[in-house]
């Protein structure tokens, strides 16, 4: 088995990884591997933006009060400090380093999107931010003579030796090899896992393998409970979820019901600019009410050539689906969309494994609570990233042992098993581990996946049973976590306990061995 080493591996090619990748190149020599190529993940999907106190009438102080409040109780403050405060300057550094976000007339276009008390969102390309700002890293990523890309390639496990990590055994689909990354320490930034839902967003690569690396390798994951839903994807039947960016609303756009009532004036303050956990239940309350699968969005009353102009992309594959973004009622509904939780880490990315980094949505930094505010996301990749890569630079090498790793295989006669299994889940985790949920089908669902779980080989010999294995566990560990938080609270929302309780202002921890815990918020 080939061994490969580098002082740095980073494992994932969204903005974090991309971040990560770029500021760790300075201190030595990176991997950045990837299991699809490297433009393919959430951030290059992303339509919303960047957010930014740039503006004078701006402050990261509103930024920070605006995040605390999305959070619903659960931000640590020192995170989300360092987030706006950090984040104000790694938006001002892009824009030296020459990325372009949008202007008219020499000033910035600032978006507002929900749960923003200020017009702070830059966009680029109008609706293609994360498009943009991923292929102007990836042309820095490239440009850096220390980092190699490995696409294709996917991390099977990480390496632990004596209670640290040091490398990471992959596959290789191209040629079926395995491979052996060493290093002086690892960086996961591989995304999200709502592709574990049958309505999503998300790529097909978003399937929480960073999160399913990590638990196996014993770190700690926290508040894997929390699962954001987008409220405005497109209901079409039978096709995948056409995500319709916040921004619109953030324009005027207007939620209506079946019968044509415009109902979140009703609800909350900001109206259609509330908070996202708000504006999702609020649709899944309409969508019960009148016995539909899907509401509507409606931007008939605004200035069509604006909207035109502002979302192109976004009118162009409306128009494919025989959609008039301008003229016609919009069929939504919410899709499953961000990993609010994730892999357990310090103000750095350091996990509780000495050597192992997390950062972007895989990442649980304590920044986005109970509900991440829109447009903190990219955000929290460029600041968590350029972090996690300055202390991954600081570990020392490690001799390491020589030790024989076993070899998966990739037979392609596994894939259609894995395929039916993930399909199956993906149907029972939406009907029981949705927007909402109620302590018996989580139960259910807990039992169903144990069942599950005895069809696959105790000993994996395959990748395809490899990412099987992956996705009961990880289906497992939100399902018991939902169980476990008997209230509701924003990404979370049980209809057997209805209510926020004081008493479970908690982070829930999980990892490998051990039963779950309660741990405090920082005071």
């Amino acid at each position: 088995m080939q061994v490969i080493n580098f002082d740095t591996i980073v494992i994932g090619s969204g903005l974090a990884g991309l971040s990560a990748a770029y500021h760790a190149s300075k201190h030595g020599t990176v991997a950045i591997i990837t299991k699809s190529q490297l433009d393919t993940s959430n951030s290059y999907y992303a339509q919303g933006g960047i957010a930014g106190a740039i503006n004078e009438d701006d402050s990261p102080k509103l930024h920070y009060h605006d995040t605390i409040i999305a959070g619903r109780g659960l931000c640590e403050k020192e995170a989300v400090k360092i987030l706006v405060n950090e984040g104000r300057d790694r938006v001002l550094e892009l824009i030296n380093m020459g990325m372009k976000f949008d202007q008219k007339d020499g000033e910035y276009i600032l978006g507002l999107e929900g749960g923003h008390s200020k017009r702070r969102i830059l966009h680029a390309g109008g609706d293609a931010t994360g498009k943009e700002l991923t292929g102007f890293m990836l042309e820095k990523v490239r440009n850096q003579e220390t980092i190699t890309s490995f696409e294709y390639t996917a991390v099977t496990r990480l390496i632990i030796e004596e209670g640290r990590c040091t490398g990471a055994q992959a596959i290789d689909f191209v040629s079926g090899e395995n491979v052996i990354f060493k290093g002086n320490a690892c960086i996961l930034a591989t995304g999200g896992l709502s592709r574990i839902f049958s309505r999503t967003t998300n790529p097909h690569t978003a399937t929480g393998d960073g999160v399913a690396l990590a638990y196996e390798a014993g770190a700690q994951l926290a508040d894997m409970e929390f699962i954001q839903f987008h409220p405005s994807a497109l209901f079409v039947k039978n096709k995948d979820a056409f995500l319709i960016s916040e921004a619109v609303r953030g324009e005027g756009a207007w939620l209506l019901n079946t019968i044509g009532e415009r109902f979140m004036k009703e609800v909350h303050p900001l109206a259609e600019l509330a908070p996202r956990d708000i504006v999702a239940f609020s649709i899944y309350r309409q969508m019960q009410k009148h016995k539909s699968k899907h509401i509507y969005l409606s931007m008939k009353h605004l200035d069509a050539e604006k909207i035109k102009n502002r979302f192109s992309n976004i009118c162009k594959k409306l128009q494919e689906y025989g959609y008039d973004m301008t003229k016609d009622l919009l069929p939504i509904a919410p899709a499953a969309h961000y990993m609010v939780g994730g892999i357990k880490t310090d103000l750095d990315g350091e996990t509780n494994i000495p050597g192992l980094f997390a950062c972007g949505e895989v990442a649980s930094t304590g920044v986005m609570g109970a509900n991440r505010l829109a447009s903190n996301s990219l955000l929290e990749c460029l600041v968590f990233g350029k972090r996690a890569a300055e202390k991954a630079s600081l570990q020392k090498p490690k001799t390491t042992k020589a030790e024989n790793y076993e070899a998966l295989t990739n037979k392609q006669e596994n894939e259609q098993a894995f395929l039916n299994i993930k399909n199956e889940i993906a149907d029972l985790m939406s009907q029981n581990v949705g927007i909402v949920r109620e302590g018996r089908f989580l139960q259910e669902t807990i039992d169903k996946l144990h069942e599950i779980n005895t069809r696959i080989p105790e000993q994996l010999t395959d990748y395809n049973q490899l990412k099987t294995r992956q996705i009961v566990e990880i289906c497992l560990l939100i399902a018991q976590s939902a169980l476990l938080r008997e209230e509701s609270r924003g990404g979370h929302i049980r209809e057997d306990f209805q209510k926020e309780s004081p008493d479970f202002r908690l982070h829930i921890i999980q990892q490998k061995y051990q039963e779950p815990f309660f741990i405090p918020i920082q005071k």
